[in-house]
């Protein structure tokens, strides 16, 4: 009896680890051409894409650009689906949309020459136990910090993540580093690495919080501990500012 208990209560751990860590989020990168008028593709995802996912039930789509005058100019979009299968149905679904179909005409028709980036770049990114769900942000975020760590190998972005379960989600919220989503990439660019997202009233308050991170007693005794050495080798920051029709 106590076996069979047992079998069932390691059954419901396990469906529910799974469950906890089921969402994924389509990080869509556009790098702009430079010159090309840009309002077909903002009127093409607040109009049309947007309201569609929406339909969809993808809810709280961020749309961001770059702070700073770094060239290509990019523009992020982040898609949290609830699962992959959700991610793996949405271009179907966006096909059978007629109101979409109708509402994208005039970007889904546009002209090579006229089209206003030259390459769209995907990244999938997996949550964890640890941070297994989007939180949308306050809504005087207006400062995002996204950061990608990248790590030699698989077991190394594994003892990362470990790190950021166990111990770094206490610490952000300790200091006030408030995070949007979290995760490790599946598929995409920089791989192996995980991707996060921060949100802050402005760069003032984004630097008071990471002046609190290093000093902080937690940070200094796990990143002196072996199991955690090499775990990362480079770190990518961009900074963001949402644009007005943004969903976080």
């Amino acid at each position: 009896m106590m076996k069979r208990v047992f079998s069932i209560l390691f059954i419901l751990m396990l469906h529910f680890h799974l469950v906890a860590q089921e969402q994924v989020y389509e990080l869509r990168t556009y790098e702009l051409e430079f010159g090309r008028p840009e309002q077909v593709l903002h009127d093409y995802l607040e109009d049309a894409f947007i309201p569609a996912m929406n339909r969809q039930g993808v809810k709280n789509i961020g749309v961001f650009e770059e702070v700073g005058e770094r060239l290509p100019r990019k523009l992020y979009v982040v898609i949290p689906y609830n699962n992959i299968a959700e991610f793996q149905k949405s271009n179907e679904l966006l096909i059978q949309d007629g109101k979409y179909i109708e509402d994208a005409s005039p970007y889904l028709k546009i002209s090579e020459d006229l089209i206003p980036y030259s390459r769209i770049t995907t990244d999938l990114i997996q949550s964890t136990t640890g941070f297994p769900s989007l939180q949308k942000p306050m809504d005087d975020a207006n400062f995002f910090e996204l950061r990608i760590y990248e790590s030699y190998n698989e077991d190394a972005l594994r003892r990362k993540v470990k790190m950021f379960n166990d111990s770094e989600f206490g610490i952000f919220e300790d200091v006030g580093l408030p995070t949007v989503f979290f995760g490790s990439n599946i598929a995409g660019t920089n791989m192996p690495c995980l991707t996060y997202m921060l949100a802050f009233k402005d760069k003032e308050a984004h630097t008071e919080a990471w002046g609190k991170f290093g000093p902080h007693p937690e940070w200094k005794r796990i990143s002196n501990m072996e199991e955690y050495a090499n775990a990362m080798n480079n770190i990518i920051r961009v900074f963001l500012r949402p644009l007005p029709y943004s969903q976080l």
